[in-house]
């Protein structure tokens, strides 16, 4: 696909499902081993257009979640390039067994894709919001955990797993219309993370589709107070970069990540981890708080989280004793 301005409002009007549905036809142009299997989810996974492009490489195993990954492993071990998606929440709670197994265990490179995480489709209630998905998928071994953070980076992300010959969870966050942090095309590294803007204060840690939330608090605490912000894109959770995090934090006031997800086992659990035994600045997590909330619409879920730009930039600020 060529990038420009078009293509990157188009993938992010679709949102991370839709672009990752375009993402994988034009994978599977350019290897004919790769196929999609989904607990049927074909429409929420985007893969419309998958399925009637490719309808022999397209396998719905019903409301069978475990059955899937069993499904997609099987055919991994045969050589085939198995994508398997499912909500969020069931890829990390209901099949959390399989993927240790299958995934982590015997190794076989299934792209296990995580859809709508964080309070995507909270509006449908606790049981389909994933705060937990990171901190199951971590502590598996041998995984590779992206979480992309628009549509362009769903869409490079995706195509890097498909390059991949290892397991992946490919975290999708966000809703339809959310904004493009990349304005323009970007080096997509599997294990590198992506420095957004620089600052000499503060140094802001994000991943998935708050990311863009974040730059809209770097921007309000450099307009309001003069704070300026460093923020790093962290799409990659697993390999986690840490020469990235321990080069940008020196001579920083703050360290702040930001995500949507559980501050226990999430990437804020994994940047602390990074930076144990080195010398550091006073470090700041922000993330859902611990509580499952009432079925509500994102917008406000993000806000009553305190992960909108606004809530990030008090939080931030709070931390800096402003």
């Amino acid at each position: 696909m060529e990038v420009n301005g078009r293509t990157i409002r188009t993938l992010s009007m679709l949102g991370s499902c839709g672009a990752y549905g375009l993402a994988l036809v034009d994978a599977a142009a350019e290897d004919s081993s790769l196929v999609a299997v989904t607990a049927d989810l074909r429409n929420y996974s985007g893969l419309e257009r998958f399925a009637s492009t490719y309808p022999d490489r397209f396998y719905n195993v019903g409301i069978a979640e475990q059955n899937m990954v069993n499904v997609a492993a099987g055919m991994a071990s045969e050589g085939l390039n198995a994508f398997a998606s499912t909500y969020a929440t069931f890829a990390a709670m209901r099949i959390a067994d399989q993927v240790r197994t299958s995934m982590g265990y015997m190794g076989l490179p299934v792209k296990l894709v995580g859809l709508t995480a964080g309070y995507s489709v909270g509006i449908l209630g606790p049981t389909h919001m994933s705060i937990e998905d990171l901190s199951v998928m971590r502590a598996i071994p041998n995984l590779v955990i992206m979480a992309p953070s628009d549509g362009l980076s769903t869409y490079k992300a995706t195509l890097a797993a498909a390059r991949l010959e290892r397991p992946v969870y490919l975290r999708l966050s966000g809703v339809m219309g959310f904004p493009a942090v990349y304005k323009e095309d970007f080096d997509f590294t599997v294990g590198k993370a992506n420095l957004l803007c620089e600052g000499d204060d503060v140094l802001v840690v994000a991943s998935g589709s708050i990311v863009s939330n974040a730059l809209g608090a770097a921007s309000m605490l450099l307009e309001d107070f003069g704070v300026g912000c460093a923020v790093l894109d962290m799409h990659t959770i697993k390999p986690l970069d840490k020469r990235a995090i321990r080069e940008h934090m020196a001579g920083k006031r703050l360290l702040v990540t930001v995500e949507e997800h559980s501050a226990s086992g999430g990437l804020g659990s994994a940047v602390l981890e990074a930076i144990c035994g080195v010398d550091h600045p006073p470090v700041k997590l922000i993330a859902c708080p611990d509580t499952y909330p009432h079925a509500a619409d994102y917008d406000y879920l993000i806000e009553q989280a305190g992960l909108s730009s606004g809530g990030i930039a008090l939080s931030i600020a709070a931390g800096l004793g402003l």
